[in-house]
């Protein structure tokens, strides 16, 4: 693989554990979570990945995930960039709130609308549209340019962060990336091509 790019959702976070919206609040893996990180790790040291350069978000789970990993691979001194650009969606006055809960409040068909559309922001918060409007610029600028030079990039992030990448990598549309779920602590492995499409992609299960 020349143009190496994995990506990698934290594992489980204490407030997913909750069933709590967590957006940029920022509580701390779980048992299980730090488990399915290492598990991240040890999936990609048995493809032999190594790595030249990590990004992740500005919040701890990322961040956490992302030292687990590269320490089950043998690279904990890894030069690693954080930055808020990557950070999950922005929940808005759901952040905190328990899922069920905000049914209860705004009733099941607009908490719905709110995570699973692609253009309707919760109160206060970031709809997906404005999640991939932050990401991808970053990513554009920062990120695709050392892949495309042969340096083999891990990006450890979120779910929503994430799919603003894996709507670009995968060609998805608005109508379709909504409903993409991005498994925790289980990662993407991508070569691309000369043109930045994708070459390959393999999902690291199991």
């Amino acid at each position: 693989m020349n143009r190496l790019l994995v990506l990698a959702r934290h594992g489980q976070s204490e407030w997913n554990l909750k069933n709590l919206f967590t957006g940029w609040k920022d509580p701390g893996l779980t048992d299980l979570g730090i488990e399915e990180a290492r598990n991240a790790g040890r999936r990609l040291k048995e493809m032999g990945v190594q790595f030249d350069v990590a990004f992740t978000s500005d919040l701890s789970r990322a961040q956490a995930t992302c030292k687990l990993i590269l320490e089950e691979i043998g690279q904990p001194d890894l030069r690693t960039i954080a930055n808020l650009a990557l950070n999950e969606r922005d929940y808005g006055d759901l952040s905190g709130l328990n899922k069920d809960d905000a049914r209860a409040r705004w009733g099941e068909e607009q908490v719905h609308i709110w995570r699973r559309s692609y253009d309707v922001p919760p109160p206060g918060g970031e709809s997906l549209k404005d999640t991939v409007a932050r990401v991808l610029p970053y990513y554009i600028r920062e990120i695709l340019p050392r892949v495309m030079r042969g340096e083999r990039v891990l990006v450890a992030a979120h779910g929503n962060s994430l799919r603003a990448l894996v709507m670009v990598l995968d060609g998805l549309t608005s109508e379709t990336i909504p409903s993409l779920e991005l498994a925790t602590g289980i990662p993407l492995v991508y070569d691309l091509n000369e043109d930045t499409t994708v070459a390959s992609k393999q999902v690291l299960e199991g």
